[in-house]
């Protein structure tokens, strides 16, 4: 398997591991999605927008823009029904970027100044595991946050999604 075809295969886990993550999350009270938990970005309503906002500036990026970074705890969208939509959204738009790549993908790299005013320039590969791995990374954190409610999280194992 070539890199950018496990690039496409994680394009279509994240979406189909973010709509099983939502549907969940849609199941909560107001009160438990915006509860103060420790972790990152301090609720589920936090992290998800955290997540929305990394794959957002790291979108950008790969289209050719995204140079400057917010901060990380920008706040994208004030409730879930808002939100909901709006990953959903960037989610088809991720799977079909990562379909249409060809090779000359892995060739490019990303100039941009971090969150903290550093600069960097990233390869492709490094900046598309990277994205990949950020999301799953914060997801697991979503998925300890929902299994501390009355609601269950589901299940997100990649080969079971990709190969159900």
């Amino acid at each position: 398997m070539q890199l950018i075809d496990h690039f496409g295969i994680l394009a279509r886990y994240k979406r189909v591991a973010n709509q099983r993550l939502f549907e969940a999350v849609a199941r909560l009270d107001p009160a438990e999605y915006y509860k103060p938990r420790a972790g990152s970005f301090g609720s589920i309503h936090g992290l998800l927008n955290h997540i929305l906002l990394g794959d957002r500036i790291w979108m950008a990026r790969f289209e050719g823009g995204g140079h400057e970074t917010p901060a990380l705890n920008t706040v994208l969208f004030d409730d879930f029904p808002t939100l909901a939509p709006a990953r959903s959204d960037l989610d088809a738009r991720i799977k079909a970027f990562f379909a249409s790549l060809g090779p000359d993908f892995l060739q490019r790299s990303f100039a941009y100044v971090n969150n903290k005013g550093f600069e960097y320039v990233e390869s492709a590969p490094v900046a598309a595991a990277h994205f990949f791995n950020h999301q799953t990374h914060h997801r697991g954190q979503v998925h300890v946050m929902l299994s501390q409610t009355d609601v269950p999280p589901p299940s997100l194992d990649l080969h079971r999604i990709i190969n159900p």
